[in-house]
């Protein structure tokens, strides 16, 4: 059952209403999810 972020958002979009993860967390999900890390939680990230 292969789903595209996009197609993943608007599910959880249904589901989760505007608590659902952004557009962007769902792209950065699949982006680890393809590359087989499965983790969820934010990644440290240095600020401007």
């Amino acid at each position: 059952l292969e789903k595209s972020a996009a197609e993943a958002r608007r599910l959880l979009e249904e589901a989760y209403g505007e608590h659902a993860p952004s557009k962007t967390t769902c792209e950065d999900w699949f982006k680890r999810f393809r590359s087989v890390d499965f983790d969820t939680e934010d990644k440290g990230r240095s600020g401007k």
